[in-house]
């Protein structure tokens, strides 16, 4: 049986498990070492059955713990062309780890393809991933992208799964702490996902035949988990569609999460 958990999802770190019978992958590697292993473990893991970490970009909420988790394990790293030679440039790729370009074709690892596709991002190479699972099913893990593109959404259309986007409350966002500079950032199309436009994609989702819903990456300063999830069902009741009954859907926690099985 596939698993997916989000160990760590939001503004301080992100680290995405899948796992099958064979093993399993890391998307990101966005806390400690041992916050990652004690998350593996509560996830019913082991840090031993990684065989791969896959980077969507070089911001420090998705690294954190990447130079340690590949030097102590000696395990595979891949992201596209571009944040390979990021993480290159800044030490944090240890010597003697094999590195994959994502953007040059599939990966298979664990009985898993992993399938790269462009976000939009204020960083060069920015990914998101398309993992084909060993039963037939595909999930996705879609975070850090201003816009919704036409690529992005030809990408993840038909998984079964999604991991998506649901950075801020614009509101929230306007009315708080951050300067104007930041503000902007977040609110470009090179910046995050908001709550209205996460939710504004997924009625598209679950008429592609997407069923389970997680909202991601959610901010600490400018969202609560009661907002990303409103305004998620709210899209989705406008046609016809009900949680638990004609999809799921749950929001990540910052770290602790519990296991989707899919």
């Amino acid at each position: 049986m596939s698993r997916l958990c989000p160990l760590y999802s939001g503004s301080t770190g992100n680290s995405t498990y899948i796992g099958t019978e064979k093993g399993g992958i890391l998307i990101d590697a966005g806390a400690s070492m041992k916050g990652i292993c004690c998350a593996l473990e509560r996830a019913g893991g082991d840090y031993r059955e990684i065989a791969a970490v896959f980077v969507t970009h070089e911001h420090s909420d998705h690294i954190k713990g990447l130079s340690v988790f590949l030097k102590s394990t000696g395990v595979p790293l891949a992201a596209s062309s571009k944040t390979l030679e990021a993480l290159a440039n800044s030490g944090k790729i240890p010597a003697g780890i094999k590195t994959i370009a994502a953007d040059e074709g599939d990966t298979e690892i664990c009985g898993i393809t992993v399938k790269r596709f462009a976000t939009s991002h204020d960083c060069e190479g920015s990914s998101g991933y398309v993992l084909c699972l060993p039963d037939g099913k595909r999930a996705a893990v879609c975070t850090d992208l201003g816009v919704m593109t036409e690529e992005v959404r030809n990408a993840v259309s038909g998984c079964d799964t999604v991991l998506i986007e649901s950075n801020h409350d614009i509101e929230m966002l306007k009315k708080g702490p951050y300067p104007p500079p930041l503000k902007m950032r977040i609110l470009s199309e090179k910046g995050h996902l908001s709550n209205y436009a996460c939710a504004s994609e997924l009625c598209g989702l679950l008429k592609s035949g997407t069923t389970h819903f997680l909202l991601g990456h959610l901010s600490r300063h400018n969202n609560l988990p009661m907002l990303a999830q409103k305004a998620a069902e709210d899209a989705l009741i406008d046609i016809g569609a009900l949680n638990g009954r004609d999809y799921t859907l749950s929001v990540a926690s910052p770290e602790r999460n519990g296991v989707t099985v899919f």
